[in-house]
């Protein structure tokens, strides 16, 4: 029988394999530059090498949510998952360049190795594809740029399996080398895959001085009793949140906290933190309108955290009314709960105790920012809430971590 090359295969597996290089390392480069505690513009395009931008909300909310990383609570940050992308796409590389140099004289046994680890970045992409979708909310352009390289380099693999099983690619070696070669071809995929994130674990700087240097509230006690009771199922440590229902950070915030196993074991008081001048005389424009409207309506629901999760779920409607003006917004809002709750929004006891609110927070000299967090009364560094969440959890309340 005549043999066929497994070139042309390995040819389209080594092109998807660099592909999957150069998406995995503008991945892994974004994630280290935030080891300096700073928010940096990230690499969000399907173009390879497009200039990095503030408008990447997509792949900034898969940064930071918990399934990024690994070791989370050993490291701060982790060890992105893309660094064992990246070593497994160069081992791949490599393999894929060495069947195109040896052409019909490759071992029909590699052509074989080939095909089935060709396929476990395919697997992984498939998986983290379905977490974005379920989990996180959204896709980040990166992340599908390396599903994309994945894609080709199984098509690869699996078209140079088919191949070989046609005729292609010699039979030699046999014996005991032909098939202790891929028990040494798989152990060296597993070195190359993992070396990249064990140098990365070795760098991350120690963070741990840092966690307690964002201060603390002077006056952790609202003197009405007028913050929100959220209490966990099984909670075990007291907070504080400033948050606001229209704030997406705050949104993303809560989700981390939940995906974490954390929220069900925190005792929290929550202080309403609308960033909306009609209400918040701390800003001269609002950043949020509507977000006094819809902190009432939190204050008067009946299970505030079920509206403050609804709120959260209903953001961008809700932002999108409040942008058109309030009675837009306000006309939503009796409809979907009735005149009776637009009447409690609008009392004078209700717009009371939210003032008390954004007192509680002036008093203490709380950034006009959201979220703002506090554990007792020490306050979580802003980039303690985000890629570093666990890692800070871990180390000042371990207790809530499950």
């Amino acid at each position: 029988m005549v043999r066929r090359s497994p070139r042309g295969p390995a040819v389209l597996a080594l092109a998807g394999a660099v592909l999957g290089i150069t998406f995995s390392a503008y991945s892994t480069a974004d994630y280290a530059e935030h080891l300096d505690r700073r928010v940096h513009d990230l690499h969000c395009s399907f173009v390879p090498g497009a200039q990095a931008t503030a408008e990447a909300e997509a792949c900034r909310s898969a940064m930071y949510s918990p399934y990024s990383a690994l070791f989370k609570e050993d490291l701060w940050g982790g060890v992105p998952i893309s660094l064992f992308g990246l070593g497994a796409f160069v081992f791949l590389a490599t393999f894929a360049l060495y069947l195109v140099l040896a052409g019909s004289r490759a071992p029909r046994r590699a052509v074989s190795f080939y095909g089935w680890v060709g396929i476990t970045p395919l697997l992984v992409s498939v998986a983290m594809f379905t977490i974005s979708i379920t989990r996180v909310g959204a896709l980040c352009k990166t992340c599908v740029g390396i599903y994309a390289a994945s894609v080709v380099v199984a098509v690869g693999a699996l078209w140079g399996v088919t191949r070989a099983g046609q005729g292609g690619g010699a039979v030699r070696p046999s014996g005991a080398l032909g098939w202790l070669l891929p028990l040494v071809w798989l152990a060296a995929m597993g070195i190359v895959t993992t070396l990249p994130a064990w140098v990365y674990a070795q760098g991350v700087p120690d963070h741990r001085p840092y966690l307690t240097g964002c201060g603390q509230l002077e006056h952790p006690k609202e003197p009405h009793d007028a913050l929100v009771r959220i209490r966990g199922a099984n909670a075990i440590q007291p907070s504080i949140l400033f948050e606001d229902p229209l704030c997406p950070t705050c949104k993303a915030f809560h989700d981390r906290l939940s995906a974490e196993g954390a929220l069900e074991r925190l005792d929290i008081q929550l202080a309403l933190f609308p960033l909306d001048s009609e209400c918040n005389w701390m800003l001269d424009r609002p950043l949020h309108p509507g977000a006094c409207t819809v902190s009432k309506l939190i204050l008067c629901a009946q299970n505030p955290l079920t509206a403050l999760e609804w709120a959260f779920d209903n953001q961008e409607e809700l932002t999108r009314l409040g942008a058109e003006g309030e009675p837009a917004l306000r006309e939503y809002l009796s409809r979907r709960f009735g005149a009776a709750m637009l009447a409690c929004v609008d009392a004078r006891e209700t717009k009371v105790r939210l003032n008390r609110h954004l007192h509680f927070a002036a008093d203490n000299s709380v950034p006009v920012s959201t979220p703002q967090v506090y554990l007792g009364d020490l306050r979580l560094c802003d980039e303690d809430t985000d890629i570093g969440l666990r890692y800070a959890l871990k180390q000042l309340a371990p207790e809530v971590l499950r």
